[in-house]
């Protein structure tokens, strides 16, 4: 016995292999880009993701995600307000315009840094949540390294150029996800096209947002040794894709080429749901069990990002070594589910008994064995 077992599963065929990827975005004028299905998490492209950069007024977001969480940690209020240093008040760059001296609530100070990209606002909030922007920036930099950003230094809450502020594309378009994820409360004022503040209005920077591609966040960010970044999220027929891409040489550059690898991840990729939560796989057999055989089932659902082009080539099958020796005890983990199509990473998912067998008692195990050695099977 003890035969490793692989059961194709038929209930799943016709479904297309992830990430069999269909030319286009091998080639990008973007210096670095990466695109993420949100839900699955799969890269559908990548280029020099990992490379530390300046990630200018991107970082922004890491400023926002610290405030989010004292927001929904009950902290702050929306309705707070914070005060403004002279220090806030005279940095240069894009500005929300906040007068020295005065208090500004937090809701503002979002839809300032979100919007209106304000570097005096980012540093409002630094120095309101910790002593300093320099102290700001040590402890942006260990939530980065807690999230799983595995390439990123804060230095500012701002994203003004600083030798040791950096980011990699991987890394903000992971922490787009987790804004998305953890704060769903807050991540409508990404969507919003203008804020007034001061009597002085602006508009959203981010050019996805006035085109007919269901984007609705994030942050473009442009100093000139980087060029001109954008983090983009944008969401079609129930699909959301996530894309950070940095190092354009314009505005429409940067504008078009994003609409682009958007356009290309949700017309030639889709998701497939193969299994819910506690769906049984297949049946294993169990060796002098009271029970000749047991269901096994996967815990969570599996749900994967396929190339439409390559719906064809999908294999799945349960292996595991068999016939499963008694007594087997529920919810124990027994064997792999394989997943695997032409031009993709073998995706392998646990599956776990969906009962408890017990062994058969003594002298049922005598007749189970003499019955294998003359018939070939057990017989009951």
């Amino acid at each position: 016995m003890n035969l490793v077992q692989r059961i194709a599963i038929g209930a799943v065929a016709g479904f297309a292999g992830a990430l069999a990827l269909p030319a286009l975005a091998n080639e990008t004028s973007a210096s670095y880009a990466i695109l993420i299905d949100a839900q699955t998490g799969a890269v559908l492209f990548e280029k020099s993701a990992d490379d530390r950069i300046a990630p200018a007024s991107m970082s922004k977001l890491i400023t926002l995600y610290m405030l989010f969480e004292q927001l929904a940690d009950g902290r702050l209020k929306l309705t707070d307000t914070l005060p403004v240093s002279e220090r806030a008040w005279r940095t240069q760059g894009s500005k929300m315009f906040v007068a020295v001296n005065s208090r500004v609530a937090v809701e503002d100070l979002i839809r300032g840094i979100v919007i209106q990209s304000g570097n005096d606002a980012c540093i409002v909030v630094a120095e309101a949540l910790a002593s300093s922007e320099t102290a700001f920036g040590e402890a942006a930099t260990q939530k980065a390294a807690a999230i799983g950003l595995k390439n990123t230094t804060i230095k500012n809450a701002s994203g003004l150029p600083d030798p040791g502020h950096l980011m990699s594309a991987r890394d903000l378009a992971t922490l787009s996800l987790r804004l998305i994820k953890d704060f769903p409360q807050y991540y409508s004022y990404f969507a919003e096209k203008e804020f007034t503040y001061n009597r002085i209005r602006q508009g959203n920077r981010n050019p996805l947002l006035y085109k007919s591609l269901g984007a609705d966040g994030l942050k473009t960010g442009h100093i000139d040794e980087a060029g001109y970044g954008l983090a983009a999220s944008a969401a079609q027929g129930g699909r959301r894709l996530v894309l950070v891409v940095s190092g354009f040489r314009s505005v429409n550059e940067r504008s078009r080429e994003a609409e682009r690898l958007l356009e290309w991840g949700f017309r030639e990729f889709d998701n497939y749901k193969l299994f819910s939560a506690n769906d049984v796989v297949t049946d294993a057999d169990v060796w002098l069990g009271v029970s000749p055989k047991v269901p096994l089932y996967v815990q969570n659902e599996i749900t994967i990002t396929l190339a439409k082009k390559a719906r064809r080539g999908l294999k799945v099958s349960a292996a595991y070594t068999g016939p499963l020796a008694s007594p087997v005890k529920k919810d124990a983990a027994v064997g792999t589910l394989l997943i695997s199509a032409p031009e993709m990473t073998r995706l392998e998912f646990p599956i776990y008994a969906g009962a408890s067998v017990e062994q058969l008692g003594l002298l049922s195990r005598i007749n189970a064995a003499v019955s294998y050695l003359v018939w070939g099977s057990v017989v009951r």
